[in-house]
């Protein structure tokens, strides 16, 4: 599958990149994302470090996990948990977030699913 470039940065972009704060929620409205990624052949590991590198805080995150797909070597899937929309789309302009989107646009081959969504709670999810 081909993507536009603008787009495979926008998708990257909207992974968190960096370690999540988790201030007070100002609303009950959560933003989530559920997105694939696929790394170059043999490049996953190097990527998922780039994802996990916590360069920064980022407000309004309250939580993100990056996992190895098991049945694709190359397939990372990073879940996410803003506490709204916006907090989301602010981070997207954080400079840590853009040194890490150009360090590991490189090594991403593609994207698969993304799925938005709106938690309702969880565990592990800061308590309003």
């Amino acid at each position: 599958m081909t993507i536009p470039r603008r787009r495979a940065v926008a998708l990257l972009a909207a992974l968190p990149l960096a370690a999540c704060a988790t201030p007070e929620r100002k609303d009950s409205t959560m933003y989530g994302l559920i997105g694939k990624m696929r790394a170059q052949p043999g490049q996953r590991d190097a990527l998922a470090a780039i994802l996990l590198d916590a360069t920064a805080s980022m407000p309004g995150c309250l939580g993100y996990v990056i996992a190895k797909d098991k049945l694709d070597a190359d397939a990372l899937w990073i879940t996410e948990t803003w506490d709204s929309q916006d907090s989301h789309k602010a981070s997207l302009a954080l400079p840590s977030v853009q040194a890490a989107i150009a360090r590991g646009r490189p090594l991403i081959a593609g994207f698969g699913e993304r799925f938005e969504t709106e938690p309702v709670g969880g565990h592990g999810l800061a308590q309003r």
